[in-house]
């Protein structure tokens, strides 16, 4: 019995030759891109939320789901933030 490998995870896993090509001004882009996925997950919970109160949907196990995305989303970004920081406060105290 061969084992079958997952389609798409080498997407998900390896990053693709057009991302390691990026030019430099693609930065505000990538940001931007992430901000905005941070913010559909913020969304997509709370809509999820709010239909479980309102009786729309019962199916707890994906509401959960989208709520754990959104909060580790939101962990991620802060940690970026807050390395980002750290890195600005590191090129300050150099002396030149």
């Amino acid at each position: 019995m061969a084992i079958q490998p997952i389609q798409g995870m080498q997407q998900m896993i390896l990053p693709s030759q057009s991302v390691a090509k990026a030019s430099p001004g693609d930065f505000s882009d990538v940001l931007s891109r992430a901000i905005n996925g941070l913010n559909d997950a913020q969304q997509a919970s709370s809509q999820a939320r709010v239909d479980l109160a309102t009786g729309k949907t019962t199916d707890l196990h994906n509401i959960m789901i989208k709520t754990e995305e959104a909060s580790l989303s939101m962990q991620l970004a802060i940690e970026v933030r807050n390395k980002g920081i750290e890195a600005y406060q590191e090129m300050m105290r150099m002396q030149l």
